[in-house]
C-alpha cells in the first residue's frame, strides 16, 4: 500500500493512493498515519480491504498539500556515510560500523514543503535517502529477519545538511542537521510487502534540472536489515520511528571546488524507484 497524510500543516488526513493513482480517503476508518496504526495488524488489514472493495471515497487531489507520510515521529535516527561511493567521494575511510547521528522530529515536512536555507549558511547540501519506518517495537534483535519483520514500510527522505555547521563548528554533526525544515519525507509511505528487495532500489536527485545523483541502494555498507539490527543494540526502536540510511555519492561537499551548494532560489527534485518524488524549492530562513 501507498499510504499518505494530506491537508495544511497541523491539519494532515489520512490518506491512501490507490493502484489506479487515485486518492482515497482513510480518515473513516483511521484517524491518522502513526505508529499506532503501523503496529495495528487488525487496523492494516481493513485498510487492504476496504481498499480492494473500493468503498475508500475518492479525494479531490487538486491544489492538495502532501504532508509528510509518518505524524506523531518519535526519532530519526540517521546513517553517516553508508555508501561505499559516497565514502570514496569524500575521502572518508569505511566505517567499520555504522555512524549513528539523531535529527529532531522536528525537522520533518512535507515532500514538496519549502526548506529553508539557515541563517549564515555557505555549505547547505543535498542528500538524497532511503527512509525506513519502524513497525514494530525493536530491541536487541538478532537477526537480518528478525529486522526485516520489524520495517513498516519505506519513503524517500531528504536529508538536507549544512556542512559548515556540521564539520568546521565543533561538537558533534547536530548543528549541521537539526534546521528546521531539514528533513524532508514523503511522499509515501511504501509499506514493506511492496518493497521486496530494500537493496535494489534506484536513489536519483537533480538540482535546478541537472542530474547530481544517480545510485542504487546496493552500494550501502551496511544493508537495511543490519542497520535496524545494529541500532537496536544501542536504542529501542519504536512503531513510527524513522531511520534514514545513508546517501550515495554526488553530494555538494564531494565535487571539486567551487563546491555547488545550494542558495535560496535553486530546486531540488529526489526520487526512489517505487516510492515517488520530491520538489523542493530552497528559501532564506
Amino acid at each position: 500500500m501507498k499510504l499518505l497524510r494530506v491537508g495544511t500543516v497541523g491539519a494532515e488526513r489520512p490518506a491512501l493512493l490507490d493502484e489506479t493513482g487515485v486518492l482515497r480517503d482513510l480518515s473513516g476508518l483511521v484517524p491518522d498515519i502513526d505508529g499506532a496504526l503501523l503496529a495495528d495488524d487488525g487496523k492494516l488489514a481493513r485498510i487492504r480491504a476496504a481498499a480492494a472493495s473500493g468503498e475508500l471515497p475518492e479525494l479531490d487531489a487538486a491544489g492538495l498539500r502532501t504532508g509528510p507520510p509518518v505524524g506523531r515521529i518519535g526519532k530519526i535516527v540517521c546513517i553517516g556515510l553508508n555508501y561505499h561511493d559516497h565514502a570514496r567521494e569524500t575521502g572518508a575511510a569505511t566505517p567499520e560500523e555504522p555512524i549513528i547521528f539523531m535529527k529532531a522530529p522536528d525537522t520533518v515536512v512535507g515532500p514538496d514543503d519549502t526548506v529553508l536555507v539557515p541563517r549564515g549558511s555557505v555549505k547547505t547540501d543535498w542528500e538524497v535517502e532511503l527512509a525506513v519506518v519502524i513497525g514494530r517495537t525493536a530491541r536487541y534483535l538478532e537477526s537480518d529477519e528478525q529486522a526485516l519483520a520489524a520495517v513498516a514500510g519505506y519513503a524517500v527522505a531528504h536529508d538536507v545538511s549544512e556542512r559548515a555547521f556540521q564539520i568546521e563548528r565543533g561538537g558533534q554533526w547536530d548543528k549541521g542537521k537539526n534546521c528546521e525544515t531539514f528533513n524532508p519525507l514523503g511522499p509515501w509511505l511504501v509499506t514493506a510487502d511492496e518493497v521486496p528487495d530494500p537493496q535494489a532500489l534506484g536513489l536519483r536527485l537533480w538540482v535546478n534540472g541537472e542530474l547530481k545523483q544517480d545510485g542504487t541502494t546496493a552500494e550501502q555498507i551496511f544493508p537495511v536489515a543490519e542497520v535496524v539490527r545494529y541500532v537496536s543494540h544501542f536504542m529501542t526502536l519504536y512503531p513510527g520511528d524513522v531511520i534514514n540510511t545513508g546517501t550515495p555519492a554526488g553530494v555538494a561537499m564531494g565535487r571539486p571546488e567551487p563546491k555547488p551548494y545550494l542558495r535560496a532560489g535553486d530546486v531540488v527534485e529526489l526520487e526512489i524507484d517505487g516510492l515517488g518524488r520530491q520538489r523542493q524549492e530552497l528559501k532564506d530562513a
